[in-house]
């Protein structure tokens, strides 16, 4: 046997002994594809595992993130801090081999994968980033940028309609640094897939514009080198090779769903290891298979410091490219200081008009910045003006054409944002949003700022009726933890919520109006707390009148008619109840009271994120039902958001609070 072989059954034995400790894991696909991740690390994936993060490394990306720990052991044997107690911890708590890959949890781990077609959607964001790069920095002899991407995938994940929309963008952007592994073993949890997926992928693929490639037996080292190598050899579009596996090879249960999202069972592990006459004690890896590993880790560093002296040189012919690049790959932003312009509006305006000129303003003097629609630009106003369009013709241009593809936009994004030297706006429709809340949820977990803009924003949208009109869209997103969801009321705030976003670690959703909204002469940066007073009275207020967006119109024409009824009303805009709540007990106490019992919330979507700020005795003004077809102004007044009905609730508040005392 081959020292390579070994090395391949190693994989296998770590991988199926971590999962039989932990009772907990997928044996099936990280014994089948062993020798595709083998094989990719020892012969073709560029890395450093003394700087994993070294800018122009190989990507590589477990989209079927349920096999981790054959990512794990391959990141054990070639040289990366994954040691053989963090093999032994695998699925505990604390521990840097969770379940599924985190990103920052592991080091190699690029992007959180698990939610199948996810990690598909990444890698093509990656490979987006990769030629976007290089095409701005790379010169004649000095390829800065200058790497592919890979992705590892099994049925389940090509069975997901996000890796559909996901190929055929990068099909149709002709990626060919995006090579994709496919695990073809036919076999899901619930058993053979002729049940669910009796398509040819490659036919699909081929005509996405994918080179299609077959490997008959995953098991042949040869035959995978020699497609591997065919893939990298065009580069005029993406590659698919197709490898046929044998799910849980070399267990008494392989070929089975039995193998694939649980243990084996000692007796089964120990038929395993017979199998394949290994004899090392559990969780060891025989000394000639660490020699030859680290051999091949050790060899690899050479094209880091290839790099690096290429670059050193690349700073002395391209001074000013290489100050730019380094600016790039630090993730500076610019200084909104220096900015005052953001601040200035004039007259009603829709915050999605104003989010379009700030986003602008903003990319002058962000040249990393990109921005891409699910085929709504001239609605989201996202577009950024005179910066050209990402295309094959095009690489340079700083807007994407993501096409009606909202989940794969989300993913994509994430990879984007994920390679690094480049910040990433994406914009839809507000109620589309649930098609993208699975890559927004993996932004916030990763806690990536990917910036999610989503106009159209309530009922306002009128014509279109409910289909179009969210309602329940703001609750869903306010509850995902460590995500920001600004619903500003005028440009100002629109522009406080733009700087937040690209001043912090963290995604963020800027939620914008369709129709046109007054300037409040009050708003300003005070919006980056998230709440704050933006109309008030003399003394302390008799009632508090909480809302944001479009109906902070009501609630300031209310409070006008409250004052002239002698009841002191104070109208608080809360553009963000994420960033609210991270403000001190002090703050939140002065901006709300807590002996003010009086209030009213107002917003033309879900009550429910409102009654911790409405309080026993508020009133919350909001959707109980989906929104319906008609102007808007109709459409609000038919479902009572008026300013009379502000007055007329924050009466009733009055009334119970004063119950309350006698």
């Amino acid at each position: 046997m081959s020292v390579a072989d070994k090395s391949v059954d190693t994989i296998r034995i770590l991988s199926a002994e971590a999962i039989q400790k932990a009772n907990s894991g997928h044996p099936g696909i990280c014994m089948g594809a062993a020798p595709i991740g083998y094989e990719l690390f020892s012969d073709f994936l560029k890395f450093s595992y003394k700087n994993p993060k070294w800018d122009n490394r190989d990507r590589f990306i477990l989209s079927a993130g349920h096999g981790s720990m054959l990512l794990y052991s391959l990141l054990h044997l070639f040289g990366y801090d994954v040691t053989k107690e963090d093999l032994m911890n695998f699925r505990q708590v604390d521990s840097r081999t969770p379940g599924h890959p985190e990103y920052g949890k592991t080091e190699g781990v690029e992007t959180s994968t698990g939610p199948l077609g996810q990690g598909v959607g990444n890698a093509v964001g990656f490979a987006v980033a990769e030629s976007h790069l290089a095409a701005i920095f790379n010169r004649p002899d000095y390829p800065v940028v200058d790497h592919f991407t890979y992705v590892l995938c099994g049925d389940g994940c090509l069975e997901e309609g996000l890796s559909y929309e996901a190929c055929s963008f990068a099909g149709n952007q002709k990626l060919g640094k995006l090579i994709l592994l496919y695990d073809k073993n036919d076999i899901t949890i619930e058993g053979s897939i002729k049940q669910t997926f009796s398509e040819d992928p490659a036919t699909r693929f081929a005509a996405q514009g994918w080179q299609v490639i077959r490997v008959n037996d995953a098991n042949n080292l040869v035959m995978l080198k020699t497609a591997i190598e065919r893939a990298k050899s065009d580069l005029t579009r993406p590659s698919i090779i197709i490898c046929r596996s044998v799910i849980g090879y070399g267990s008494p249960l392989a070929d089975s769903a039995d193998v694939h999202g649980a243990p084996m069972g000692e007796d089964n592990l120990q038929k395993t290891k017979e199998f394949f006459k290994w004899t090392e004690e559990p969780f060891c890896v025989p000394e000639d298979v660490k020699e030859h590993c680290f051999k091949i880790a050790e060899a690899k560093l050479e094209a880091e410091n290839e790099w690096n002296k290429m670059f050193a040189k690349y700073e002395r012919d391209y001074p000013e490219l290489a100050k730019k690049y380094k600016r790039f790959m630090d993730g500076s932003e610019p200084d909104f200081n220096e900015m005052p312009e953001l601040f200035r509006f004039e007259g009603s305006e829709a915050t999605r008009i104003s989010g379009g000129k700030i986003l602008n303003k903003i990319s002058e003097l962000m040249p990393n910045l990109m921005s891409g629609s699910a085929d709504l630009a001239p609605s989201t106003k996202t577009e950024l003006k005179g910066k050209g369009y990402f295309s094959p013709d095009n690489r340079e241009g700083r807007n994407i054409h993501f096409g009606i593809r909202e989940h794969a936009m989300a993913a994509i994004c994430n990879g984007i944002q994920l390679h690094g030297g480049l910040r990433i706006v994406c914009s839809t429709f507000f109620s589309f949003s649930d098609y993208m809340k699975g890559g927004i949820r993996m932004s916030a977990l990763m806690n990536i700022p990917v910036i999610y803009v989503m106009t159209h924003d309530s009922i306002g949208v009128g014509e279109d009726g409910p289909t179009h009109q969210p309602v329940e869209q703001l609750i869903a997103l306010r509850s995902i933890p460590n995500i920001k969801v600004f619903r500003p009321c005028d440009g100002k705030e629109t522009a406080a919520a733009y700087i937040s976003a690209f001043t912090q670690d963290s995604p963020t959703v800027l939620v914008l109006s369709r129709q046109n909204l007054p300037q409040n002469e009050n708003s300003d940066i005070k919006a980056l707390a998230g709440g704050y007073i933006l109309e008030d009275c003399s003394g302390t207020p008799d009632v508090i009148l909480i809302s944001c967006g479009s109906e902070i119109e009501l609630c300031t024409k209310a409070r006008k008619q409250l004052e002239d009824e002698g009841i002191r009303a104070r109208v608080v805009s809360m553009p963000s109840m994420e960033e609210f709540e991270k403000q001190t007990d002090e703050y939140k106490d002065y901006v709300l009271p807590p002996l003010v019992k009086a209030r009213v919330c107002v917003e033309a979507a879900s009550h429910f994120a409102w009654y911790k700020y409405a309080g026993d005795n508020g009133e919350v003004i909001a959707m109980r039902t989906f929104g319906m077809s008609g102007p808007a102004n109709e459409v609000f007044e038919h479902f009572g958001f008026t300013a009379d009905k502000v007055v007329e609730k924050a009466k009733l508040s009055l009334e119970k609070s004063r119950r309350r005392y006698y």
